[in-house]
């Protein structure tokens, strides 16, 4: 039974959806098979689920402006990771436990009823911030009764304790949160239950100056733990971290852990971080198990705090959008990531080139130009020490073999210049590329590494252009890909 707080504000929120339609529409960078808001801001994926043979994916969202603020939960569900509907509001902030916000968090399948798991913030009028995690639950996976906390903030921990991640292991429910100890450290804390209401705090598993991992930011976000190919990975967004070469230069980083979990002794012993992505926009990801057994991904393609006032879709009073759907696996002790096989359902209008050859001058192929599309190059062959792509003059990928080198380039939303994002590679044999109307996910090696990034630009710019310092051949498969999203 809704409130009549909660009413109120579901009703304001549709009323601004309303509002600014017709706006949202004519904006040029309006994505075609990317999730977005209807209108604010859109960020973390939230309670991403199989339930019931239908995929639900809600998120962190704010319909009233392109700024962070009083978060609701949005949703949408779909058959098939491809075709999205937008379903009613699933949270709205309208109780005392969570009056600046329903925060992220997870859901869970038990006893046919969804469990959705989130953060309720709250914060007084000087600012102080008081957490809970909260649960509510729902019979159909559209309405939700809330229930209320379950888990009240231990001691150690300041007020930044949040993003609770359910999953079972056993007979035993468990649960990890995104966490900041006292002395300013991020963490990684368990929790198990036997009846979804009654939470036992086990302790951190991971953080700053554990496992001999020496200082590692002033918070973990959005921590994800899961079994993998028969090792258990940890995903988390640390903050604090400070750029180290190639690594960590955005505001703030996503990258995981491969170890292995002791449920009983409460430990997980853990290699080193690695990122996740290496663009410009990819943040606090979730996954999910479905009924096929495939480990799935959605991130964020965006970075809170950083250049968020400069994007150009918020004249049009939205921004930010969710990364395509990956499958994860694991090789070497490395998390791969590949685009889910459905997506091929967006491809219309292929064409093929064989043996693709240039050596120093810039080339279009006629008919691979487009602003919407997927393309695969592989079977290549180099002998160069540079080759480039250029993304409608919005973006160029470049591989260095010399160096070893794979770069993403832009131009930067805040100022006239060009910025770039790097990661080492030691030779390029497949590039998948996803283009949208204003971002590019490219997928090197079958998702050994991932660059995911916003572009804008000029947008009646769709040219295509390949180049390279020296010889360099490949095959080319592209597809124009549906609109799916208005």
């Amino acid at each position: 039974m809704k409130s009549e707080r909660e009413k109120e504000l579901f009703n304001q929120a549709y009323e601004e959806v309303e509002k600014y339609k017709v706006i949202v529409s004519k904006d040029p960078f309006r994505l075609n098979y990317h999730i977005m808001p209807p209108v604010g801001l859109l960020n973390d994926p939230n309670g991403f689920i199989h339930f019931k043979g239908v995929y639900h994916l809600f998120y962190q969202w704010n319909p009233f402006e392109t700024k962070h603020g009083a978060k609701f939960w949005g949703h949408y569900t779909s058959a098939d990771l491809v075709h999205w509907e937008h379903q009613p509001i699933a949270l709205a902030p309208s109780e005392w436990y969570e009056k600046n916000g329903c925060y992220s968090g997870s859901a869970i399948e038990h006893e046919g009823k969804m469990f959705l798991f989130y953060t309720g913030n709250v914060k007084d009028e000087e600012g102080n911030r008081k957490t809970y995690q909260c649960l509510a639950v729902s019979e159909d996976g559209i309405h939700f009764e809330k229930k209320g906390p379950i888990i009240h903030l231990p001691n150690g921990y300041t007020a930044h304790f949040r993003d609770p991640k359910v999953w079972k292991k056993g007979d035993a429910w468990y649960l990890v949160i995104g966490a900041q100890s006292e002395k300013g450290e991020g963490r990684a804390v368990l929790y198990s239950s036997k009846d979804l209401y009654t939470w036992e705090y086990l302790g951190p598993i991971a953080g700053g100056n554990i496992n001999g991992l020496g200082e590692f930011g002033y918070m973990w976000e959005c921590p994800d733990l899961f079994e993998l190919d028969g090792q258990d990975v940890l995903i988390v967004s640390p903050q604090g971290l400070k750029p180290r070469g190639y690594l960590y230069n955005n505001l703030y980083q996503t990258g995981y852990f491969v170890g292995r979990m002791d449920y009983e002794n409460v430990t997980f012993e853990h290699g080193g971080f690695v990122e996740l992505d290496r663009g410009f926009d990819f943040y606090a990801p979730q996954t999910t198990l479905d009924k096929k057994g495939r480990r799935i991904l959605f991130g964020w393609m965006g970075i809170p705090e950083e250049n968020e006032p400069f994007h150009p879709t918020i004249d049009y009073h939205w921004i930010h959008c969710m990364t395509i759907p990956r499958k994860l696996e694991l090789k070497h002790g490395k998390l791969y990531q590949k685009p889910v096989e459905e997506l091929q359902k967006l491809r219309e209008k292929g064409i093929t080139y064989l043996d693709v050859r240039i050596n120093g001058k810039p080339i279009e192929l006629e008919l691979v130009n487009g602003k919407s599309v997927e393309i695969i190059i592989d079977s290549i062959t180099y002998d160069t020490e540079r080759f480039e792509i250029s993304l409608n003059g919005k973006a160029r990928f470049i591989y260095t073999p010399s160096k070893k080198i794979a770069t993403l380039e832009r131009k930067s939303l805040k100022e006239d210049k060009i910025e770039a994002r790097h990661c080492e590679l030691e030779s390029l044999h497949k590039l998948h590329i996803f283009l949208d109307s204003s971002s590019v996910e490219i997928f090197l090696n079958d998702g050994e590494e991932v660059f995911s990034s916003r572009i804008f630009g000029n947008v009646i710019d769709e040219s295509i252009v390949f180049s390279s310092a020296g010889e360099i051949s490949f095959n080319l498969r592209k597809w124009t890909l549906k609109k799916v999203f208005d």
